[in-house]
Parts: C-alpha cells; structure tokens; sequence
C-alpha cells in the first residue's frame, strides 16, 4: 500500500504540487494523467525523494526510504543516454545490483535471470548489442526486463509509451498486466487518453492538484476530465458519453 500525506513541491517559488493526499491500495495498475505542466512526472519523483518536496510517501506502514527495495523506477526514456557504452544484457543485470554484494561477480543464475527477462519482453537475441543500436521501443523494453530482475513490488514508470513502436506497446502492457497478477502494483504517467480504459484499473486525474482519483469506470468520465484538463481537452467521440 502506498499512502501519500500532503507532498507539496514548488519550483522558484512557483507551486508545482500541492498537498497531494491519497492512499493506492494494490495490486493495480494506475494511470497518472494531466496536461503538461500538470505535476506527473513530478510526482513520482517527489514520492522516490529525487527533488525537494514537502510531506511524506509511505511504503507499506514504513517511510518509502527505508523501502528502496521494493522500488523499480523507469524514467523518461528522453533523460538517459542512450549513447553510454552498454550492452543489452548489462544493463538489464543494473537490476540485480541492490541484491548482490558489494565487489561481488555475477553467478550464472544471475544471467539466466537476465536472459528470462530479456526472453519475456522478446529482446534476448538483443543481449550482446549495444544499447545505441535499438530503436525507441526495443530500449523501453529493455527498461522493463531490467524491472523484472529486481523483482521490485512496487515499479513507477514515467511516460514508458512515448514514442515507441505498437508491437513494444503491447509487449510492455502484456508484461505489466502479468506482473499485476502476481501481486505488484504499477504507477504509470501516462497521456494516451484513447488507451485509458484499456490499460488501467485506477487513475489519478491530477492538475498541480488532485483532481480525482479512483477506479477507471467511475473517475475516468467528462466531467473529471474537464475539469482536469480545461479547454485544452479533446475527446474522441466514444468518450463524449
């Protein structure tokens, strides 16, 4: 469970957040939508404590620093560098790292885990190349094989569909629908409103603020976005209901 207490963040004196509260009971996938400007991605990092915020992010009854563990975060794909000299397979194996010990080599159980995961989102005859050599889609499944590796409870994904290929899109939301099986709980800024229905039991409908948040089927709806999103909303007709 994930319980967020009155997380503020304000840039240059400028309010970015402000006193977000609620609890996300899991296992779920929920979306995290708004417009531009409207807090998202901000709020995933304000939770993870990657910037200065106000208020607290609790993780299982326990302070969300004392949790890191149970943590996977994907960031936006445009603030890494896809030009690093890595393979396929290392850095998916960056996963493994929180759980080997310092100095400590790789196992061949731990390159099996590596190969599987690869195997799962359809990149392992990828594993030997550079991550310079994939497309936009093949390098976010690579971020999610990563992902699986460490066996996190809890993955926080910053716009992981941008810019990516449909067949990638739907290996990723095939894998993370199959993670929520198991038990984990998935948070997704998202901004595809077309897919909403389909991708995501809940959603936080935020603007600086929270505006809704619930089950999709009962917070989705014309209203709330309107009220998200103002004038700069444009509904598909299936929508208009």
């Amino acid at each position: 469970m994930i319980e967020i207490k009155n997380l503020s963040v304000s840039y240059h004196n400028v309010l970015a957040l402000d006193a977000v509260q609620l609890t996300i009971q899991g296992p779920t996938i929920t979306g995290i939508l708004g417009p531009n400007g409207a807090g998202k991605s901000t709020l995933l990092k304000a939770m993870l404590h990657i910037i200065d915020h106000e208020g607290q992010t609790i993780l299982d009854g326990k302070d969300i620093r004392k949790q890191r563990g149970k943590i996977a975060y994907v960031e936006q794909k445009a603030a890494i560098d896809f030009n690093f000299p890595i393979k396929v397979k290392e850095c998916v194996s960056l996963g493994l790292y929180p759980k080997i010990s310092l100095f400590q080599r790789f196992k061949e159980q731990d390159w099996s885990k590596v190969a599987r995961a690869l195997e799962i989102v359809g990149m392992l005859e990828y594993a030997d190349k550079q991550i310079s050599e994939l497309s936009g889609g093949q390098f976010q499944r690579v971020l999610i094989a990563r992902c699986l590796v460490q066996e996190a409870d809890y993955i926080f994904l910053d716009e992981p569909f941008v810019g990516i290929d449909s067949v990638s899109e739907t290996i990723i939301m095939t894998t993370l629908r199959n993670l929520k099986k198991l038990g984990k709980t998935i948070l997704i800024v998202h901004h595809d409103l077309s897919k909403v229905t389909t991708y995501f039991d809940q959603v936080l409908l935020l603007n600086r603020q929270v505006v809704a948040f619930g089950e999709t089927d009962q917070t989705f709806t014309k209203d709330h976005l309107k009220a998200t999103y103002g004038d700069h909303l444009i509904l598909m007709e299936d929508k208009k209901k």
